[in-house]
């Protein structure tokens, strides 16, 4: 089922919980074309989180899940996800995130090790949506907590009001 990774680990590294006055449909789009955007683009590391070393830049491949496996999105998959969109919103949408670290500049860059991420992001019953994040494995340059805020920075900077409300406490 596309969105959904039938074998999403039990033990969550990280959650919050957000709400939103967009439909669960709208918001779904806003975060595909989000992701989209953000993939393959390079990020410097203060963008991101709390720096873990400087002068070091970050590149995200996010896939999102469909039955045990992961799409790359691309163009192909982002409008096969619209088109589902079109006509109804997802429960569930799982994604798959590669963050590659890179050192120096442009010219000569070295890459580090990567860290590996499962976001699962569940929309409920209120305009409510919960985000959980597990981290696979790396060396966690980038906290799963520092994953939550990006995506509550980018999918609230693709609009011109603030879209995600977080929820506290959890």
């Amino acid at each position: 089922m596309l969105g959904t990774y039938e074998n999403f680990p039990d033990n969550i590294h990280a959650r919050a919980s957000f709400r939103s006055t967009l439909s669960d449909q709208k918001i779904q789009q806003i975060l595909m074309q989000t992701l989209y955007e953000a993939n393959r683009k390079s990020f410097r590391f203060e963008e991101v989180g709390h720096p873990a070393m400087h002068d070091c830049t970050i590149i995200f491949e996010v896939g999102i899940a469909e039955n045990t496996s992961f799409n790359y999105v691309n163009d192909e998959e982002t409008k096969k996800v619209m088109n589902v969109l079109k006509k109804q919103a997802f429960q569930i949408m799982d994604f798959f995130v590669a963050i590659k670290y890179y050192k120096g500049d442009a010219r000569k860059k070295s890459p580090l090790r990567f860290d590996y991420y499962m976001i699962r992001l569940v929309f409920n019953e209120s305009n409510s949506i919960e985000v959980q994040v597990y981290h696979e494995k790396g060396p966690r340059y980038t906290s799963p907590e520092d994953i939550v805020e990006l995506i509550e920075k980018e999918v609230n900077g693709a609009s011109t009001r603030k879209i995600l409300r977080k929820v506290e406490p959890f």
